[in-house]
């Protein structure tokens, strides 16, 4: 279960912090972002990435810049409209009361403008009028009645809309372009990706999980994508929109401006005092999250075990403390980091008030028209926003940060030793195989293979034996050039395979391991997989080698069976089967069997024993086995211990010498069987 636990947190790490839910479940910064080791230089060497593109950012980011400006100037403008409605209502009302305080029959001679009105208007009933107005009145006929602007009005509207098309389609058009630029960015760490994959040695992949290694393929670049796709732009126009709303709003009211700009502080305490404590508990709800999945995941692989033994109520029991655990934990990190927003609303709502109040207060005092008040209570409710937004921004790109900081690590792996440009090829394989003075470690501390020496002449059998450790499989892998030689070297037909190429070396091998592996795909594909360009007379000629033929057509759908991803669908001794079949279809000079036969029946192993024979005539065999029983016949027996060679010989000779050979036999067989 610690294993299983350890991989699915290893995976969660790698995958970053997860979205919230519930609310104020998006709302970033409240989660426990993964930092990196070296922020600035990973960012540094992401751009990298983004160089060749840079025009392309240069107008993507103008262009955003100027979707943003668009959108900011849209209050003011829409200000100077709510203005020109306002001076025609009140023109309407000022020669209304001209109107009324003429006598019966007396007309104001034409031209007669506010002004000299005001003169004689008593200081009681002028102080009553806005200032930003008394100039407008001053200058107006109140010899006829006035009318609303209305077309001033439309121009102003009008203008608006035209901005707000042009901020929506510069928007929309850097979107399109930053897709683009995203997606050829992401193509190129693909397949950087994948090409360093290619070229790793095969110890990075016995160091690593598959799950890791897939976690930064998959998971880390998709987060890398999204951040380039979503956040890159976003963080401008996010900063573009606090500056264009403070100079917006200053220049419309210091005094406003001051007050607005009291709530940051206080909206960032009341972040920083609830972030410090939904950490700790969304930490906690991760680990929790890792043990509910771990023993999800254990009891769903060992269920029959667990009906067998009728230890179901013991795992829903189990199950149930640490879903409680993490219910627990879910509730209390949702509900801190979800009372944020409101309390964020609740000081922007403070401070929109005050806004409010006190312009009010200087409109009636002449100081501020109506349209600038309406204009700064829009910009002082979009001013909290884009603040948030940078803040989840940054948090993001710490997460970001991370996941390109592991992809990097893969990409500055130590990669396999580079194969010589003038490499010599093979032809006409006989299969002599010779090991001299091979040295071979893991660990430089601790050896493992010294001074082995080989000589295996063409068409010969080699059967490896000895203790699990002993350096058996290592063999192989020296052989198929998967690990590198510490000192000595390796022959095949006299040719060091360091002067070969590696997939020349490898073309002469046939391979069948005990760990059988089979893709998502019909029997016949999976048998002609081990050689292109094999047809169906081909595989059906290795199918009956490898006994598989029989049990294939007794499938429904015979040779166009699906294989289903997991290999399910049928059983371990014909999954043996089919990667024989697929062995003897490629046909090598030299074949590699693996315990080939230990996940097959007695019977089966007979008649595969009997295939083997035939397709071993002539052919160089290594078969790496621990049923003694199945290596009687080799041609000779290589007896290894802690990576020597400490025997070798007949199967008859060295049970006479009664050494390590004869004590591993005596150890599966009893002495009856010695006998005969």
């Amino acid at each position: 279960m610690s294993e299983n636990k350890e991989r699915i947190e290893q995976k969660q790490k790698a995958q970053g912090p997860r979205p919230g839910g519930g609310p104020g479940g998006g709302h970033s910064f409240a989660k426990v972002a993964e930092k990196p080791k070296d922020f600035k230089g990973t960012i540094a060497r992401l751009g990298k990435y983004l160089k060749p593109f840079k025009i392309s950012l240069i107008f993507i980011l103008t262009l955003a810049i100027g979707s943003t400006v668009f959108s900011i100037l849209g209050p003011k403008i829409l200000g100077q409209a709510t203005d020109k409605l306002a001076q025609g209502i009140l023109s309407l009302q000022v020669y209304d009361k001209v109107q009324e305080s003429l006598p019966d029959g007396v007309t104001l001679p034409e031209g007669t403008t506010g002004k000299s009105l005001l003169d004689q208007m008593d200081d009681s009933i002028k102080s009553k009028i806005p200032k930003t107005y008394i100039s407008y009145i001053e200058k107006m006929d109140v010899s006829k009645k006035p009318s609303i602007d209305f077309s001033g009005i439309s121009s102003i509207l009008l203008f608006v809309l035209g901005l707000y098309i042009l901020s929506g389609l510069f928007y929309y058009i850097q979107g399109f372009i930053m897709a683009g630029v995203t997606q050829k960015t992401i193509f190129k760490l693909r397949k950087d990706v994948s090409t360093k994959l290619d070229r790793l040695p095969m110890k990075y992949f016995d160091q690593n999980t598959h799950g890791e290694i897939l976690s930064k393929v998959t998971n880390d670049i998709d987060t890398i994508s999204n951040t380039l796709q979503q956040s890159l732009t976003q963080i401008v126009m996010s900063i573009v929109t606090v500056v264009g709303i403070v100079v917006m709003m200053l220049t419309i009211s210091f005094w406003l401006s001051l007050i607005t700009f009291l709530t940051l502080p206080l909206s960032a305490l009341i972040t920083a005092v609830i972030v410090k404590f939904s950490q700790k508990e969304f930490k906690i709800n991760q680990k929790e999250l890792g043990n509910l999945n771990s023993h999800v995941e254990e009891m769903y692989s060992g269920h029959k075990v667990i009906k067998a033994l009728n230890q179901e109520e013991t795992s829903i029991a189990k199950f149930e403390v640490i879903n409680e655990k993490l219910y627990s934990a879910s509730w209390r990190s949702q509900f801190i980091s979800g009372i944020i927003m409101p309390l964020l609303f609740f000081v922007s709502n403070l401070g929109y008030v005050a806004v409010a109040v006190v312009g009010g207060i200087l409109t009636s005092n002449g100081v501020i028209s109506i349209g600038n008040i309406q204009a700064f209570m829009q910009y002082s409710r979009q001013f909290n926003q884009p603040i948030t937004d940078i803040a989840g921004i940054f948090n993001t790109l710490q997460s970001t940060a991370a996941a390109a900081e592991r992809v990097f690590k893969l990409l500055d792996e130590k990669e396999e030793i580079k194969e010589i440009k003038e490499a010599k090829e093979l032809s006409n394989v006989r299969g002599a195989v010779k090991f001299e003075n091979v040295y071979f470690s893991y660990r430089e501390d601790k050896p493992l293979i010294e001074n082995l020496n080989i000589d295996v002449s063409a068409g010969e059998t080699i059967a490896i034996v000895g203790p699990t450790g002993a350096g058996k499989t290592t063999l192989v892998n020296l052989l198929m050039r998967f690990y590198e030689l510490g000192s000595g070297s390796i022959s095949v037909d006299g040719v060091n395979i360091t002067d070969l190429k590696r997939g020349e070396l490898r073309k002469q091998f046939g391979m069948v391991l005990q760990d059988t592996w089979l893709f998502n795909g019909t029997i016949k594909d999976n048998i002609a997989y081990g050689r292109k360009g094999a047809d169906f007379d081909d595989v059906i000629a290795a199918s009956n080698i490898a006994n598989v033929d029989h049990f294939v057509r007794t499938l429904p759908l015979g040779y166009d069976t699906i294989i289903n991803e997991e290999a399910s669908n049928i059983s371990a001794g014909q999954k043996q089967l089919l990667t024989i079949a697929r062995a003897v279809l490629a046909d090598p000079p030299i074949l590699i069997l693996d315990e080939a036969t230990s996940s097959v029946d007695t019977r089966t192993e007979v008649l595969i024993q009997k295939a083997m024979l035939n397709i071993m005539k002539g052919r160089t065999s290594f078969v790496i086995a621990h049923r003694l029983s199945t290596i009687k016949n080799a041609d000779m027996i290589l007896v290894m211990d802690n990576g020597s060679i400490v025997e070798q010989g007949n199967h008859k000779d060295l049970l006479e010498k009664k050494g390590f050979y004869y004590n591993l036999y005596i150890s599966q067989f009893e002495n009856n069987d010695l006998a005969a």
